[in-house]
Order: structure tokens, then C-alpha cells, then sequence
């Protein structure tokens, strides 16, 4: 029971502990401002970065779904059935 109380109070007001305080505001940009603690970015170049990286994990997650779901390995030749398809192999 304690379990699901203390779930129940990080749900609804958890939301209200990582948002930022009036002092944090003050010193935050408009666009990420009142999301988190401490300073936003600086510059431009910091939020070039950011997005960059949004981009490159964003096509990690896409490929890796991808390749996972339909893998594309059917010739012949491919190492995968080399390994499985040896002989001296044994189990």
C-alpha cells in the first residue's frame, strides 16, 4: 500500500518538484525557460549541439527498430549464415 501512495504522490507532484523556481526563471533564455533547474544555454551554438544530437539518436532509435523488426540478411553469403550453417561447429 505504501508503494502505491508514494507512486501516486510522485505522479501528481513530482511534476511541480522538477520544474524551476521563481529564482532559476529569472535567470533562464524564454524558449527552455521554466523547465529546469540551474541555466539554459548561452549561446546559439549550444542549442545547434542539442539539436544535432536529437537528430543523430533519433536516427539510432529509427535504424535499430528498423533492423530489428525486418534484418534484410538473405544471401548467401552473409556471415550470419556462415556461423550458422558450419559444420565444424559443435554444440
Amino acid at each position: 500500500m505504501k508503494k502505491h501512495i508514494f507512486s501516486a504522490l510522485l505522479l501528481t507532484g513530482g511534476y511541480n518538484i522538477a520544474m524551476a523556481c521563481d529564482a532559476c526563471k529569472k535567470k533562464q533564455a524564454v524558449v527552455p525557460g521554466g523547465l529546469t533547474h540551474g541555466r539554459t544555454p548561452d549561446s546559439q551554438w549550444d542549442y545547434v549541439i542539442v539539436l544535432v544530437m536529437v537528430v543523430i539518436v533519433l536516427l539510432t532509435l529509427f535504424y535499430s527498430v528498423k533492423w530489428l523488426i525486418r534484418p534484410g540478411e538473405k544471401s548467401a553469403d552473409h556471415i550470419k549464415q556462415f556461423i550458422l550453417n558450419n559444420s565444424s561447429y559443435e554444440r
